[in-house]
């Protein structure tokens, strides 16, 4: 399943691809797959990375894991399948870009041309059962998503985007010399007016891609997709 990864994450995921956690978790998705309905689609599992090579990685934006509704997981955090509703969350993102940047919110989720200029929308947890939250915690995948920011924050000069308290756990693997933290409440409607709104992160991530001189990223999502 992982040579699916046509980029530099290859080389980069390859030593954790042999240890014996990983060797596990294949069988146990093999099963899952095989049994169940499991979310995503098997080949959209490494989007995140397929879309977002280690070298033109900018800004991590980490969530927990996908959306476990039908359709909707398209291997990247946060963003949902086009003819897909919008997600709670992501629409009081949408709001918070509007406050920020003044870009009008789409009536879409697919999150792809973020991706496209850099910006990681990386789950800790790529898999899910089919409405069964969190079913695949704990079975290896943290230990593969734990790496690659490890190897994200030792190359440096990286946005780590941290909503949310289960994405704040993982500020200890990020190296703060080197890379900058964005970190607020998640932007789920139990917590958002509590710190995520207000909080104006993407003009923050635009100033310090300039600080790197980076391109800083075009927020605005095509109307039609």
């Amino acid at each position: 399943m992982h040579k699916f990864i046509k980029n530099d994450w290859q080389e980069i995921l390859e030593p954790e691809f042999k240890k014996e956690y990983y060797q596990k978790l294949r069988e146990f998705l093999k099963e899952e797959y095989q049994t169940k309905i499991i979310h995503p689609d098997m080949n959209n599992i490494y989007n995140a990375f397929q879309l977002t090579p280690f070298k033109d990685t900018k800004v991590v934006i980490l969530g927990q894991d996908p959306y476990h509704g039908e359709n909707q997981a398209i291997g990247l955090s946060f963003a949902v399948a086009p003819g897909c509703k919008v997600p709670p969350s992501l629409k009081n993102i949408y709001k918070e870009l509007q406050d920020d940047l003044r870009i009008e919110p789409v009536n879409h989720g697919y999150l792809v041309p973020w991706a496209e200029q850099g910006v990681l929308l990386l789950n800790t947890v790529l898999t899910v059962r089919d409405h069964q939250p969190n079913s695949h915690q704990n079975k290896g995948w943290e230990n593969l998503t734990d790496a690659a920011i490890k190897s994200l924050s030792d190359r440096g000069n990286v946005i780590f985007v941290l909503w949310g308290n289960s994405a704040k756990a993982k500020v200890e693997l990020i190296d703060q010399s080197k890379n900058k933290i964005i970190s607020s409440v998640h932007p789920s409607p139990f917590s958002a007016y509590h710190g995520f709104f207000g909080s104006k992160p993407f003009s923050k991530i635009n100033e310090i891609l300039v600080e790197y001189n980076r391109e800083p990223i075009n927020w605005q999502l095509p109307k039609n997709v």
